[in-house]
């Protein structure tokens, strides 16, 4: 084989080597942040409960459901899409899943005479729709990794101000659910108004019977249910942070098996050609040799034994290479 093809497919291989470094080290992270992301989505369950359940109680006690965003519209003219992607790529189809399903929805909300508006978590996503010139009306980056309360409660106060201006008449949730190591789930639910179903606004008398409240009940459902939002939200954030991981964990795997696989047939090709090439080297001395038989000088007898031990020696170090 040809010194200059040879140098090429040695340098392939040092880069896929280098390459597979980097996606083991990448998916090695992945994995660690996995677990800290399930604890943050396990510790965020006692407030969201512990909220969920005052207003349950709230409810029982009398409370109205005439808050804003309780309320009920008659025709949904505008719907919102809260949209939670990533700030990074290197994940697989977790960005793409998410981001093609809230198309799909907005494409149904067209065909059925309704305007839409974007309020985007993540880099990726902002660049997504940007590109495709639609109305994003807001947009936050830089936390996708590791969210924070604050993160959430700034997204949720964006919402609220378009639901409560009647600028949109009922915001859809769109993130990655997670539900497993190896399974995570793309889901697009209702944000706003609050269904009463999901926050026990259907609770009976008995639920708040030994309570009293001060102050008024419906006073102090109008306080908590801002923040049974912002907890909603948060806790939506987390269990994306998990998929997130979960799936870029999954993407680095792959990436390195397929960089130690193409490194073992880059090597494969490497040595096979190297072999044929003294494999014809040792044929052309065979043949100059028969065609000196004739030739009678022990000189010339010895450097053809020699050429011929060295290819065989060169063959047998290739062997124990590949």
């Amino acid at each position: 084989m040809a010194g200059g093809q040879e140098r090429i497919l040695r340098r392939r291989i040092s880069s896929i080597d280098a390459t597979k470094k980097i996606t083991r080290a990448m998916e090695l992270i992945a994995a660690s942040r996995i677990v800290k992301a399930q604890g943050r989505v396990q510790a965020a369950k006692p407030y969201s409960e512990k909220v969920t359940d005052v207003i349950a109680n709230l409810a029982g006690g009398g409370a109205g459901v005439d808050h804003p965003l309780l309320a009920q519209p008659g025709d949904i003219n505008r719907v919102a899409y809260v949209v939670i992607a990533a700030d990074r790529g290197l994940c697989g189809g977790y960005n793409n899943n998410v981001l093609r399903a809230v198309e799909r929805s907005i494409d149904s909300d067209r065909a059925a005479g309704r305007d839409y508006a974007l309020i985007l978590s993540g880099k990726k996503a902002a660049g997504y729709f940007s590109f495709r010139g639609y109305d994003v009306h807001a947009a936050f980056e830089g936390f996708s990794d590791q969210p924070n309360y604050s993160d959430a409660k700034a997204m949720a106060e964006s919402v609220a101000e378009l639901f409560e201006n009647g600028e949109a008449q009922q915001v859809q949730l769109a993130y990655t659910r997670f539900l497993s190591m190896g399974s995570q789930e793309v889901t697009v639910d209702q944000f706003m108004p609050l269904e009463a179903s999901e926050i026990g606004a259907e609770a009976t008398e008995e639920a708040g019977g030994g309570y009293e409240f001060e102050p008024e009940p419906s006073e102090i459902l109008g306080r908590l249910l801002p923040r049974y939002a912002e907890a909603r939200l948060y806790a939506a954030l987390l269990e994306a942070s998990a998929s997130e991981h979960a799936a870029r964990q999954r993407a680095m795997k792959a990436a390195t098996d397929n960089a130690e696989d193409l490194k073992i047939n880059l090597t494969r090709i490497m040595n096979r050609a190297r072999q044929d090439a003294i494999t014809t080297e040792i044929m052309e001395i065979v043949g100059g040799a028969e065609a000196m038989s004739q030739d009678d000088d022990g000189d010339l007898e010895d450097l053809i034994a020699q050429s011929i031990e060295g290819s065989f020696a060169a063959l047998a170090t290739d062997r124990t290479d590949a």
